[in-house]
């Protein structure tokens, strides 16, 4: 069980691959939700902020790199991961362009799947700490500013 529940969006036309997939990720301790669209999938996005959202390539309003890209644009601190029956070259490139996650091709194996989860939101966790950090280091470094140039322009004002 995960020590804070990540939600994850199934973007996925093919409603037996959906539960599937939904069993599976809530025995693992996630909340999922569903979309059999591209366009379910962008409302719901517009409600909720996700974790994580695996893609299907192809939908039936959308191509998935489309979302991709929507998703990106929408929600960049989501993870998303392109799952798809039909891998191509150009879809696969079109994926790295639009900055997938990950690329999984189905069927897709549960371990795989997991694994892919859980680093995508490993590296979003490293990457808001390192931006924690960076704040830290600036308001450090802002504050000691201030605070010289504070007794500065004290220093000033009481020397003769």
């Amino acid at each position: 069980m995960k020590d804070d529940k990540k939600s994850i969006l199934i973007v996925e036309d093919d409603k037996t691959t959906c539960e599937a997939l939904s069993l599976l990720l809530e025995k693992e301790g996630y909340e999922t939700d569903i979309a059999y669209t591209g366009r379910k999938a962008m409302d719901k996005a517009k409600e909720k902020t996700f974790d994580v959202a695996l893609l299907d390539i192809r939908l039936p309003d959308v191509e998935g790199t489309e979302l991709l890209a929507a998703f990106g644009e929408s929600t960049p601190r989501t993870v998303k991961i392109i799952v798809t029956g039909y891998p191509t070259v150009d879809n696969a490139i079109e994926a790295v362009r639009k900055e997938a996650d990950d690329y999984l091709v189905k069927p897709v194996m549960p371990d795989k799947l997991l694994e892919a989860i859980e680093k995508g939101l490993k590296k979003r966790k490293e990457e808001d700490l390192m931006t924690e950090e960076k704040v830290k280091v600036f308001v450090k470094e802002r504050t000691a500013k201030l605070l010289q140039t504070n007794a500065s322009q004290e220093e000033k004002r009481t020397t003769p």
